[in-house]
């Protein structure tokens, strides 16, 4: 039987998602129904669904009693996704917008599959905690179309996984063809988010960090920006430059500039957030 639900269009820096309010628990999205809302040809388009649902809502164990809110993630191919940064935002934003939430009381706590997530107000739009981070010990062999031989990525861990691949110059980043699945030797056990960078030159202006990314999210594709690959990147390149390199970034993505600083061990990460319109749509 047909089931109509109400949807909102938003996106992060142009990296954009369906919004399906779902407070009590009651929808459930099968892989392909998701597929079919993020088509852009036959669906309303997007990177990926945020199913905004009450953790008191979820199944024993999914939800957290820390957060009255969980972001319910699925990548455009149906699959769920640990975690989104830009995503979260966008979430909030809505949570705010609709008065479920006042983040101006407190700092918001939304559940998600990596863990409950605290965001506040920021200069950029908000600014999510993304927790502490990974550096994993062994370089990932990356082979992606326009670059030629295979490239060293290091593995970054925010709460899911991304593999990091510093580019000598920005022609070598503009002329990749990510229409081609980069692939990883070894494959990381759950896939990851491969996010190709390129430095600034200087790298550090005015004690911040600049450098330039274009990123492919497994189970989407080339999407216009990655938040938690945004801060996955900058943490590489933190990583590689040393001792001297700063605690704040700002980075380039083909949808936008975010900003990403790093304190008392964790990693946060700043930008828009954008509610685009909303609407109906008939599951079938």
């Amino acid at each position: 039987m047909p089931q109509t639900v109400s949807f909102t269009k938003g996106h992060g820096t142009g990296n954009d998602f369906v919004l399906i309010p779902d407070p009590d628990g009651a929808l459930e999205l099968s892989d392909d129904q998701v597929a079919v809302l993020c088509d852009r040809r036959f669906g309303i388009g997007a990177d990926g669904i945020l199913r905004v649902v009450r953790s008191s809502a979820l199944p024993e164990g999914a939800g957290s009693p820390d957060a009255e809110w969980f972001m319910d993630y699925r990548n455009a191919d149906g699959s769920a996704a640990e975690m989104c940064g830009n995503g979260i935002r966008v979430f909030a934003r809505y949570l705010v917008e609709v008065g479920w939430a006042d983040i101006d009381a407190g700092p918001l706590a939304i559940g998600t599959r990596a863990g409950v997530k605290t965001l506040t107000r920021s200069d950029r739009g908000f600014e999510v905690d993304l927790g502490a981070w990974i550096v994993e010990q062994d370089d990932v062999l990356v082979r992606a179309r326009g670059i030629g031989a295979p490239r060293p990525g290091l593995g970054i861990d925010v709460g899911n996984p991304h593999v990091v691949v510093a580019l000598p110059d920005h022609a070598e980043l503009e002329g990749l063809d990510l229409s081609v699945v980069p692939q990883l030797h070894p494959e990381p056990p759950h896939g990851a988010n491969v996010e190709f960078v390129v430095p600034s030159d200087p790298l550090v202006h005015e004690g911040v960090g600049t450098i330039r990314m274009r990123v492919f999210e497994r189970g989407v594709g080339e999407t216009l920006s990655c938040g938690t690959g945004v801060a996955a990147a900058a943490l590489a390149v933190r990583h590689w430059a040393g001792s001297a390199a700063p605690d704040h970034w700002t980075v380039e993505v083909p949808g936008g500039v975010l900003g990403v600083r790093m304190v008392d061990g964790h990693v946060l990460l700043s930008g828009p957030a954008t509610l685009v319109y909303s609407g109906e749509v008939t599951l079938a």
